[in-house]
């Protein structure tokens, strides 16, 4: 199942979407997704609405260097337990949404990644079973990092955590096989991250349960997974998309932050 969050005729709400190409709709959802499902009976065409940021997360939760290569080209040895920090929920955005690139910053750079999104209820201090309990769906994310800061800072914040610098979408995909899924980058077309969720040091499951031994995940939280190797510059006027087997493709355009 494929739940957007959408902004139509009459305001703004979530839906399951139906179908594919021309035909496509979005059907509304009342109230949130993460309970008993309940459909309002309303109904749009999906080129009549807009795809927002599928979800506003409390928190959003991410992992550095789960894939080998990609900690290996930035100098650093594989952890042996996940390495987390955090963005703030205002770095997120969704499809079609502009990336703004920081004026303090001259090394902005792509990270393509599967995004976790818990559903009910929520994980706190639980074992790998139950955390892959607590998973309500995926969905494709780009941390976008100032790489120039995070050397600067020796830390993640700050290089991590501008307006705009967690998009995520276009939907959230209840039932995708995330064990084996391609992650492909392209920045204007280009090709520039390709790997597999099979090459993750720590699967979703562990990453959740770790997470969840340090603070509680809520309903709609969203934990990044990492990025394969092939992180690379944005400039203004590139248009980047992440695409995830599976799950789709999330494209945003860049521009500088004036």
């Amino acid at each position: 199942m494929r739940i957007a969050r959408i902004a139509h005729p009459t305001g703004m709400s979530f839906a399951v979407l139906e179908g594919e190409g021309p035909g496509a709709t979005a059907a509304e959802i009342e109230g949130h997704p993460f309970a008993q499902i309940k459909m309002t009976g309303q109904r749009w065409a999906l080129e009549d609405v807009r795809l927002l940021a599928p979800i506003l997360p409390s928190k959003v939760v991410c992992v550095g260097r789960n894939f080998a290569e990609h900690a290996a080209e930035l100098g650093h040895e594989v952890p042996t337990e996940p390495l987390i920090f955090l963005k703030p929920s205002t770095s997120v955005i969704g499809p079609g949404e502009a990336v703004r690139i920081p004026a303090v910053s001259e090394q902005v750079e792509h990270e393509a990644e599967l995004a976790v999104v818990i559903g009910l209820p929520g994980a706190r201090g639980v074992d790998r079973s139950s955390a892959a309990a607590s998973i309500f769906g995926y969905t494709c994310a780009n941390d976008v990092t100032a790489r120039d800061l995070q050397r600067k800072d020796v830390q993640f914040t700050r290089a991590k955590g501008f307006d705009s610098f967690c998009p995520i979408g276009p939907w959230i995909e209840t039932d995708a096989d995330v064990a084996a899924a391609e992650i492909r980058c392209e920045v204007n077309g280009e090709v520039r991250q390709l790997g597999s969720t099979a090459d993750m040091v720590f699967d979703p499951a562990a990453l959740v349960s770790y997470i969840s031994q340090v603070m509680t995940l809520l309903p709609g939280d969203v934990v990044l997974t990492g990025t394969p190797a092939g992180v690379g510059p944005l400039e203004g006027g590139d248009r980047v998309s992440v695409s995830i087997a599976g799950i789709g493709t999330l494209t945003n355009q860049v521009v500088p932050n004036d």
